[in-house]
This record gives structure tokens, C-alpha cells and sequence, in this order.
């Protein structure tokens, strides 16, 4: 049986839109392959030069996975979390009727179940409701994600799902200020991905293996992640 890996990470670059509380991110070069000659590296004739570069942003921009500790104070950071929780069996539910700034409940969780054809126990569930296709990479695409309910949050709980993905900045919509889902979350000891990308390349695809594992940061609140999804064909 081979296997197929489909990316579902957002492209970083400099001044790349990001959540509406959190600064874009600045990405230069450091160090050149012209610039870097000026070191004198390498043999007459075959000097060695490369290229670094400068890197600043948030642990909260692009593809990114929350810690516990981003929405509870006394909640583990991402180094202490386990490996575990950002790899498994995981599942691709297509909610693409969801418009902008609307919301996904329970109804629309159990449809695309059944329509999915696997029953979530367990699973890393993922919500594709094509928002990045119709926004990214306009900068008002931080203003129009749509919202996972708390009672469709409390669905996914009561059926083993601990983490989710969405694509879009948040799992709250940015026009709320009471974050519920974010604080229910915190509550149940729940975390999820934002903004994912190419869901939609895994609707139909039943149940598959998804990798979102973060960089070891101490003290983390959350990470980027090269997140993919492999699909047995």
C-alpha cells in the first residue's frame, strides 16, 4: 500500500497576516551568500559562502498549535507537553457551508460525521469550512473565521477528540470578545491548530494519520508546526 503526505502548513513570510491582537512577523536575511564572502571562509578559489537568516515573530502566527499554558496561567507549556497529543488518527469534516463570521454547532458536527464516515472516538478532528481558499491572504482574513461553538466543543469532548484544527486565526470569531471557546477549552483541557491549510484535499479520505508536532521552546505558550496529514492510497 503506498502512502501520500499532504501539507497542511501555512507559507511563513515577512508581514504575513496574523491574529488581530498579535504582531506580524519580520523575516530578512541575516547573513548573504555575497555578503558573506567578506569572512574569507573556504580554499582560494572556492570560497564558502552562506546564506542565514533573521527571524522574529509570535509562537502564535501561521500554522501554530496552543499549549495549555496560552489560556491558563498555571497550565503546561508547550515543552511539557506530550509528543502524543500532536500526532494520531485523525479525521477531515467538511463544513464547507459555514460562511464567514458564521458558526459550526452540533448539527453541523453530526452531518458531516456521518458524512465523513467515521465515527470520532479519539480522533484529532479537523474543520474545514474553506475559509483560507476564500480569504487568505488578504489582511481582513484576520477579521472572518467562523466559530466552533461550546456545545459543538463539548460534542467533540464527550467523544475523546482533545484536539481540533481550523483553518483562520482562532477558533473564536474575532468579532467576540468573550473568547468561549478559548475558556471552555481551558476548562476541559482541550487544545487545538489554527490556521490550517488544504483541508480540503482530505475530505473523503476517511480516517488518516496528522502530524502537528511543535518546536521544543521552554516556557512556550504555543508553537508553529509543519503540520501533514499521511493518506493510505
Amino acid at each position: 500500500m503506498s502512502q501520500r503526505i499532504i501539507d497542511l502548513s501555512l507559507l511563513i513570510e515577512d508581514n504575513m497576516p496574523a491574529h488581530k491582537l498579535f504582531q506580524r512577523p519580520v523575516l530578512t536575511t541575516h547573513l548573504s551568500h555575497e555578503s558573506s564572502k567578506a569572512l574569507g571562509l573556504g580554499v582560494p578559489g572556492d570560497a564558502m559562502t552562506f546564506q542565514t537568516n533573521f527571524i522574529a515573530m509570535l509562537d502564535h502566527v501561521g500554522t501554530h498549535v496552543d499549549a495549555f499554558r496560552h489560556v491558563k496561567p498555571d497550565g503546561a507549556p508547550i515543552d511539557e507537553m506530550p509528543l502524543e497529543m500532536f500526532i494520531g488518527k485523525a479525521v477531515c469534516l467538511d463544513l464547507r457551508h459555514i460562511p464567514d463570521l458564521g458558526e459550526i454547532g452540533v448539527e453541523d458536527l453530526e452531518a458531516a460525521q456521518a458524512e465523513a464516515g467515521v465515527v470520532i472516538d479519539g480522533h484529532i478532528v479537523l474543520l474545514c469550512t474553506g475559509f483560507h481558499q476564500r480569504n487568505y491572504p488578504r489582511l481582513d482574513s484576520v477579521w472572518k473565521n467562523p466559530l466552533l461553538t461550546v456545545e459543538a466543543t463539548r460534542w467533540l469532548y464527550e467523544r475523546g477528540s482533545m484536539m481540533q484544527g481550523v483553518e483562520g486565526p482562532s477558533t473564536d470569531k474575532p468579532t467576540d470578545d468573550d473568547f468561549a471557546q478559548h475558556r471552555l477549552c481551558r476548562e476541559l483541557g482541550m487544545s487545538h491548530w489554527e490556521w490550517l491549510v488544504n483541508l480540503e484535499s482530505l475530505i473523503g479520505q476517511g480516517e488518516f494519520q496528522f502530524f502537528g508536532a511543535p518546536l521544543k521552546f521552554k516556557g512556550g505558550s504555543g508553537s508553529p508546526v509543519r503540520a501533514f496529514a499521511i493518506i493510505e492510497q
